[in-house]
């Protein structure tokens, strides 16, 4: 089963074993992606390199090609741990309850935060994968609010819990922080969230959806019905009625007219 196709069309909730495998990947992409990121920082140390310049530096040609590469770049392990684990909670549950469109998700949220980043930022270089952290919290908080799901309501609580500074984090409170990158990768989260929110994970009807609508229109059937049955016989004894009155005036033999004598005294 490829990686990039393990939703399967004919998915069963009560499939057990599709579950696993669901949950298995939606866990190894994150891990792997967290895994290059420290990769690309202990290389940097090992051999003593600068990769500042391939973050973003808004509104140059120079800083254009760190939409792609600033995600991968951080000023310290301590930058770089505190982006680690909040990144791989958030995409686990992103591709565990979105399946194929949480790759369309993720792709649109990198992309446009950076671009809003080099469109709207500071003079500065701007690098680190929080854009992205923020703007998944971002897109499955209210996709929680949108569709009314307590599951993905709650993940995104829980993360923002763990991740204490997230929502001061889109003000400019401090200058070395790019909180332009917070507050452009939140804001691509909400729009996403509210432009997909009829698609990816239904909410399952809770019972009293299913109740019926109106128990009063079941007990004014009978009724009706009972209308229907009374005014259907008085229609029928009518139409017998018109038709003994015609046929009493076919009948030769029967007298329509009769004057009786005056007894009265005079």
């Amino acid at each position: 089963m490829p990686i990039f196709d393990y939703y399967p069309r004919n998915h069963e909730p009560y499939d057990k074993e599709t579950e696993k495998k669901i949950f298995k990947y939606s866990l190894l992409i994150p891990v792997v992606m967290v895994a290059l990121l420290w990769l690309v920082k202990i290389i940097e140390n090992a051999y003593d390199l600068d990769l500042t310049t391939f973050g973003i530096l808004p509104l140059t040609l120079e800083g254009l090609p760190g939409i792609i590469f600033s995600p991968f770049i951080h000023a310290s392990y301590d930058h770089l741990l505190s982006n680690s684990f909040p990144f791989l909670i958030l995409m686990f549950a992103l591709l565990y309850f979105y399946r194929r469109l949480a790759y369309r998700i993720f792709f649109l949220i990198y992309i446009l935060s950076g671009i809003c980043v080099w469109l709207g930022g500071r003079e500065s270089w701007h690098i680190g994968a929080s854009g992205i952290v923020y703007g998944l919290a971002s897109f499955l908080f209210f996709s929680g609010v949108f569709r009314k799901d307590a599951n993905l309501l709650t993940i995104g609580i829980i993360v923002i819990f763990l991740y204490g500074s997230m929502f001061w984090g889109i003000f400019p409170l401090k200058p070395e922080i790019s909180w332009e990158s917070h507050l452009w990768g939140a804001a691509s989260g909400l729009m996403l969230a509210f432009y997909y929110r009829q698609q990816g994970p239904v909410r399952p009807a809770a019972s009293w959806e299913n109740e019926p609508e109106d128990e009063d229109d079941e007990d004014d059937t009978p009724e009706e019905e009972f209308v229907e049955d009374i005014t259907s016989e008085a229609d029928q004894e009518k139409d017998d009625s018109d038709k003994s009155g015609k046929s009493k005036e076919n009948n030769p033999y029967t007298i329509t007219n009769t004057e009786y004598p005056d007894f009265s005294s005079k």
